[in-house]
């Protein structure tokens, strides 16, 4: 097998080779860095379920996913899907660039999913309940402000 030998000396199969090599030296960081990314996602994730005081089952609940799935997400062992994001961004009412890690300390989160949640539930209840919450919520803050 005959081979083109540039000036330098090099043959065109160990170009090659050296460009093979390359490819798979880049593929392997590559893999490092989403693992060191996807296990940093997966920790900041479950900060945020155990700050909303949530098992592993009940966001899985909320995802539509197995408790299984959830822990491997946390743990970095299996990558979360792009189209997550936003579903989790909305369950834990925080900006999408946080779970990324791209989120500025200083920016406030919100109000929590829990307290969403009970206002949902009021909402749901027969406008006497609705009154009676209301009241009731209006004489607490009173009292405290």
């Amino acid at each position: 097998m005959a081979y083109l030998q540039p000036q330098n000396g090099t043959s065109v199969k160990t170009g090659a080779m050296l460009v093979d090599n390359l490819h798979a030296q880049y593929r392997t960081m590559a893999d490092r860095d989403d693992q060191v990314f996807f296990r940093a996602m997966g920790q900041r994730i479950a900060a945020l379920r155990k700050e909303q005081h949530l098992t592993q089952t009940q966001l899985a609940e909320i995802l539509g996913i197995s408790q299984q799935l959830v822990a491997s997400y946390e743990v970095g062992r299996r990558k979360v899907p792009a189209s997550m994001l936003p579903v989790l961004a909305q369950t834990f009412a925080v900006p999408a660039e946080q779970l990324l890690g791209m989120h500025n300390q200083a920016a406030k989160r919100g109000p929590a999913p829990k307290l969403v949640r009970q206002i949902e539930q009021i909402q749901k209840l027969p406008r006497t309940k609705q009154r009676f919450v209301i009241e009731m919520l209006d004489t607490v803050l009173r009292q405290t402000g």
